[in-house]
């Protein structure tokens, strides 16, 4: 599998290929084999140092090695070939060593500053499981009970006051009576902070502009009583929305034409972006962006903040939001906006890195003056 997505075939699909040829393979080996993949892409630079080459066995002979577990690779039965001359590791050596592309190095170090070492290394772990508790329909001591009650714990945490860290039997979640019924739903503890910052108050008229899944759009639905108004570029993406939306018990209204029902009392442009900040949950992000990239998805995110500024009434709000670590996508768009409109100022933002728990995300409010 491995060796197929480093010839360019996505994970997932190499992943579900592999389960439906393999029916040998029951739950619980398949859920091991994704987490070996993932965790083996997560760390893909130094394993692979580790591992003599970039390649499946490669890959997995770093981990083995990294881990004291090299004596598997001893040729018995289904086990795979002792390694041999072509096999030889290293100690991974600067970039490589923190699992980041090494081009992308000079930015990372000017947005992150002392941070980048210790925000590289949570990067190289699994991302927690996190749920937000629907407050329109329960609070979160009831929401951790009923999850408890169905063999799932959970805790607290303290980036936001919805916000519950899965810390046994996440797997179980979407099968649970809690997120069945709407009490809760899947999202990051840093996206429910950006949710928990926005200005928000009974009566506003509200567009999610990159809507998505619409996992924004619930939350502050939760939050006040809102019209809100949903719109993504690829409709598709929001096509579980309504269903989700009765389930939590919330009101979205999709629209294809946001622009036709302005102004807006807040826009919220959650936008395209890098995806640095959650690559612990995509890696595979981390090795296909490169420079081009970069620039197209800044060059986006500019058109996106330019064409919905209109749109925001007098007094007003712009949300603008990423899940990216680079200053380039981060306060530095904010910054540029700011010289083509002059009148708007940012009034507050916030920036998060997994150092605190959750992904990386940004957030700035600008408003309309």
């Amino acid at each position: 599998m491995l060796d197929r997505v480093l010839g360019g075939e996505p994970a997932e699909k190499a992943l579900t290929n592999w389960g439906r040829a393999s029916r040998f393979a029951g739950s619980g080996d398949r859920a091991a084999i994704r987490d070996l993949v993932y965790e083996a892409l997560r760390c893909r630079s130094s394993l692979a140092a580790l591992g003599g080459g970039l390649t499946g066995r490669g890959l997995i002979l770093g981990l083995c090695r990294a881990t004291g577990q090299e004596g598997l690779f001893d040729g018995q039965g289904h086990a795979p070939a002792p390694p041999g001359p072509a096999d030889m590791g290293r100690a991974p050596e600067g970039a490589e060593a923190l699992d980041m592309p090494d081009w992308l190095l000079p930015e990372l170090q000017r947005s992150l500053g002392p941070d980048l070492v210790p925000v590289a290394q949570a990067m190289r772990s699994r991302a927690p499981v996190f749920v937000r508790v629907n407050t329109a329909k329960t609070d979160r001591d009831r929401a951790m009970a009923l999850l408890a009650s169905e063999g799932i714990a959970s805790r607290p945490h303290p980036l936001a006051e919805t916000a519950l860290e899965l810390t046994e039997n996440a797997r179980k979640l979407q099968v649970s009576q809690a997120y069945l019924s709407g009490q809760v739903e899947l999202q990051d503890a840093s996206s429910q902070a950006v949710v928990q910052a926005l200005p928000l108050v009974d009566g506003m008229r509200v567009l999610d502009h990159c809507a998505g899944g619409g996992g924004k759009a619930l939350a502050m639905a939760a939050r006040a009583r809102l019209r809100i108004l949903a719109h993504d570029i690829a409709p598709r993406r929001m096509a579980d929305l309504p269903d989700r939306a009765r389930r939590a018990g919330a009101k979205v209204t999709l629209t294809d034409r946001p622009g036709e029902a302005g102004p807006y009392d807040l826009v919220l442009v959650d936008a395209p972006c890098s995806g640095s900040g959650s690559w612990r949950r995509d890696p595979e992000g981390k090795w296909t962006l490169t420079r081009q990239g970069l620039d197209q998805l800044r060059a986006t995110q500019a058109g996106i903040l330019d064409l919905v500024a209109p749109w925001v009434a007098p007094g007003g709000w712009l949300a603008y939001a990423t899940c990216s670590l680079l200053q380039a996508e981060n306060a530095d768009q904010a910054a540029a906006f700011l010289e083509r409109h002059p009148g708007w100022a940012v009034q507050a933002d916030h920036r998060f890195t997994p150092l605190q728990g959750g992904d990386g995300f940004y957030l700035a409010l600008l408003r309309r003056p």
